[in-house]
C-alpha cells in the first residue's frame, strides 16, 4: 500500500481528469453527503470525551471556550477541507496537484488514517462483544462470583440488599463490571506489559473479523453503498440517545449528576489548559485533517452548497456533544446516589466510561439488558460511521492516483486494504492488546496530525494564494468567503493550531494505562509514529524538486505551482485559466458548453463570466508590472 503511495510521488502526473472523473461516481442522493459528514463527525468522542472534559474544565463555563474555538478553528478548517475536495473532485493524495511540492502532506494524512483505522475498528470489536453479551436475561458483569472475579470484587446489589441505609465504602474494592472488562474481556492478567502480548483472545479476534466484514460490506460500492447505510447509522443513534436521556433524567439523583456536569466555574477560564482542552475537543471531534471531509466532498456535484452544510454539521456536532453529556451524567448522578459516593468518583472518560462505568450503571436499572443493548448499539452505529470515512479516505486516495488500474477493481482493492488492516490489528486482540491500543491512540493522531493541518492551511493561503482560493469558491458557490473566513484562514486558525502543537510538546507526558508505565522503547516507537507522518512532507518535497529542471530555487517555484490538471473535474465547470489546463479542450470558454447543453445561461454561468473577467484583469495587471 505504501509502495503504491510512494510510487505516486515519483509519478505525480495524473492523467487528465476528464476521461475518468465521469466514472468516479457521486452521491446518489442529496442527503447522502450531509448524513455521511454528520456520521463521521458525531462519533465515540462525543459520548466518552466531551462530557468528561466539560466537567473537569469548568462545567458550563467550558462552553465559552468551546464555542469560541469552534468559531476560530472548527468551522473555518472544516469549510476549507470541503472546498478543496469539492472543487477538485480528488482524494487526499491527488488533491495536492494544487501544489505538488507538498504532496507529502497527503502521504502523511494517509499514514495517520491507516493507523487510526487499525485501532478504531478494535474499539468497534469491543462494542460488538458487549452487544452480544447484553443478549441475556442477566448481564454477566452484574454480580461477583464468576471465575474471573477476585476477592476485591464488591457486589453492590448484595450490600444494598443487606443494609440499604448505610453508604457503601468502595475504596480498595473493584466493581464486577471493571473485573469483567479487564480480566474477562481483555484477560489483561495474562500479559506483563506491552512487550509481552500473550495469547490471542479468539472471541475478540472473531469480533474484530466481524467488524471488518461489516465495514467492507458497507463500503463495497464506495459512496453508493456507504451513502445509503448512513441513512440509518447517522440517524438512529439520535433516537437511542434521546431514549437514554429520557430514561436518565427520570432516575432518582439524575439532577445531581447534571448539576455536577454543568455548574459553571468561571474561574477556570483564566487557565490556559481549559482553552487548550476546548481546542483539542473541537479539533478531534470534527475530524479535520484526517481526509474524511475532503474525500466526502470530492463526490459532490460542483455546485453543492457546502457553506450551508458546514454550519449544519459543525453546530449539530456541538449540540450532540452537549446532549450526550446530559444523557451520561444523569445516569452517573443516579449511580452516585445509589452507591452513596460523589459523582467525581464514578465519572471517567474514554473506554473506562463505555466499558466499565456505564455498564455498571445499567445493572442498577430495571430491564438492564435492554438498556445495555441500546447503549452499545448506539456506540456501534457511532463508530461505524467514522470507520466508513477512514476506509473511504484510504481507498479513494489510492484509486485516484491510479484510476485506470484500480478504479475498475475498487471492490477488490477495498477487500485487500481491509484484510491488511485486519491482520495488522491482530496484535490488539491479544492479552496485552490494550497496551498497544493505548499507544496507537496516544501517538498515531497526535502532533503529526496538527502538523498536517497547519501545513495544509499555510499552503492554501500562502503558497496557492488566498485570492485564488476565494475565487475558486466563488466559481463553485456563486459568492466569495467573507472576511471572517479569510481572517481565520490567514491568521487565527494556524496561530491557534500552532499554540496547540507547542502546548502538546511542552506538556508532553508519557503514556500509561492504569498503573502501568510504558517502557522507553514503547515511548520511542510512539513518537516515531508521529514523526513519520511529519517526515512525509519533506520527503515529498525532495522528490518533487528532483523531478523539475533548472536551479534549486527555480525547481522549488515550479513544484509549488498548481499542476496542469488542477481545477474542476468536468469541462463545463472550468472557467478562465482552468480551460487552458484542460487536455483536448477546443472551446475557449466552457460557458459555450453550458449553452449548448442547457440552452441558456444560469446563475452559475454568470458567476463564470465574473470569474473570467477577474482573471483577465489580474493577467493585465501582471503583464503591466
Amino acid at each position: 500500500f505504501f509502495i503504491l503511495c510512494f510510487y505516486s510521488l515519483l509519478n505525480p502526473c495524473v492523467p487528465s481528469p476528464t476521461p475518468w472523473s465521469l466514472d468516479r461516481g457521486n452521491w446518489t442522493g442529496r442527503l447522502d453527503f450531509l448524513l455521511s459528514c454528520i456520521g463521521y463527525c458525531v462519533g465515540l468522542g462525543n459520548v466518552w470525551r466531551f462530557p468528561y472534559r466539560a466537567y473537569t474544565n469548568g462545567g458550563g463555563a467550558f462552553l465559552v471556550p468551546y464555542f469560541i474555538m469552534l468559531a476560530i478553528c472548527g468551522i473555518p478548517i472544516f469549510f476549507m477541507e470541503l472546498s478543496l475536495g469539492q472543487f477538485s473532485s480528488l482524494g487526499p493524495l491527488a488533491v495536492w496537484k494544487i501544489s505538488p511540492l507538498f504532496k507529502g502532506v497527503g502521504m502523511g494524512t494517509i499514514l495517520i488514517v491507516s493507523l487510526v483505522a487499525i485501532y478504531y475498528n478494535m474499539i468497534i470489536a469491543y462494542v460488538l462483544f458487549y452487544l452480544f453479551a447484553s443478549l441475556t436475561s442477566d448481564l454477566p458483569w452484574q454480580h461477583c462470583g464468576n471465575w474471573w472475579n477476585t476477592e476485591l470484587c464488591l457486589d453492590h446489589h448484595v450490600l444494598r440488599a443487606g443494609n440499604s441505609s448505610l453508604p457503601i465504602n468502595i475504596s480498595n474494592t473493584v466493581s464486577p463490571s471493571e473485573e469483567y472488562w479487564s480480566r474477562y474481556v481483555l484477560h489483561i492478567q495474562g500479559s506483563s506489559g506491552i512487550g509481552d502480548p500473550g495469547r490471542i483472545r479468539w472471541n475478540l479476534c472473531l469480533c474484530l473479523l466481524l467488524s471488518w466484514t461489516i465495514v467492507y460490506l458497507c463500503i463495497l460500492k464506495g459512496v453508493k453503498s456507504s451513502g445509503k447505510v448512513v441513512y440509518f447509522t447517522a440517524t438512529f443513534p439520535y433516537l437511542i440517545l434521546v431514549m437514554l436521556l429520557i430514561r436518565g433524567v427520570t432516575l432518582e439523583g439524575a439532577w445531581k449528576g447534571i448539576q455536577f456536569y454543568l455548574t459553571p466555574q468561571f474561574d477556570h477560564l483564566l487557565s490556559s489548559k481549559v482553552w487548550i482542552e476546548a481546542a483539542l475537543q473541537i479539533f478531534y471531534s470534527l475530524g479535520v485533517g484526517f481526509g474524511g471531509l475532503l474525500t466526502f466532498a470530492s463526490y459532490n456535484t460542483f455546485h453543492q452548497n457546502i457553506y450551508r452544510d458546514t454550519f449544519i454539521v459543525t453546530l449539530g456536532n456541538a449540540i450532540t456533544s452537549i446532549l450526550a453529556g446530559f444523557a451520561i451524567f444523569s445516569v452517573l448522578g443516579y449511580m452516585s446516589q445509589e452507591l452513596g459516593v460523589p459523582v467525581n468518583q464514578v465519572a471517567k472518560a474514554g473506554p473506562g466510561l463505555a466499558f466499565v462505568v456505564y455498564p455498571q450503571a445499567m445493572t442498577m436499572l430495571p430491564l438492564s439488558p435492554f438498556w445495555s443493548f441500546l447503549f452499545f448499539f448506539m456506540l456501534l452505529t457511532l463508530g461505524l460511521d467514522s470507520q466508513f470515512a477512514f476506509m473511504e479516505t484510504i481507498v479513494t486516495a489510492v484509486t485516484d492516483e491510479f484510476p485506470y488500474y484500480l478504479r475498475p477493481k475498487k471492490a477488490s482493492f477495498s477487500a485487500v486494504i481491509c484484510i491488511a488492516l485486519f491482520l495488522m490489528g491482530l496484535i490488539l486482540t491479544t492479552e496485552g492488546g490494550m497496551y498497544w491500543l493505548v499507544l496507537l491512540d496516544d501517538y498515531s493522531a497526535g502532533f503529526g496530525l496538527m502538523v498536517v493541518v497547519i501545513t495544509t492551511c499555510l499552503v492554501v493561503t500562502r503558497v496557492y494564494g488566498m485570492k485564488r482560493f476565494c475565487r475558486d469558491i466563488h466559481m463553485m458557490l456563486g459568492f466569495k468567503p467573507g472576511s471572517y473566513f479569510r481572517a481565520c484562514w490567514m491568521v487565527l486558525s494556524p496561530a491557534t493550531m500552532m499554540a496547540l502543537l507547542v502546548y502538546n510538546i511542552v506538556k508532553y507526558q508519557p503514556s500509561e494505562y492504569g498503573n502501568y508505565q510504558f517502557p522507553t522503547w514503547a515511548e520511542a516507537l510512539g513518537i516515531l509514529m508521529g514523526v513519520l507522518s511529519c517526515l512525509m512532507i519533506p520527503l515529498g518535497m525532495v522528490v518533487a524538486v528532483l523531478q523539475e529542471e533548472g536551479t534549486l530555487w527555480e525547481r522549488v517555484q515550479q513544484a509549488s505551482r498548481p499542476a496542469m490538471g488542477w481545477g474542476p473535474a468536468l469541462e463545463e465547470n472550468r472557467s478562465g485559466a482552468y480551460v487552458a489546463s484542460l487536455a483536448g479542450s477546443q472551446s475557449p470558454k466552457p460557458l459555450m458548453v453550458h449553452m449548448r447543453k442547457y440552452g441558456g445561461i444560469t446563475s452559475y454561468e454568470n458567476t463564470a463570466i465574473e470569474v473570467d473577467r477577474e482573471m483577465e484583469e489580474e493577467e493585465e495587471e501582471e503583464s503591466m508590472i
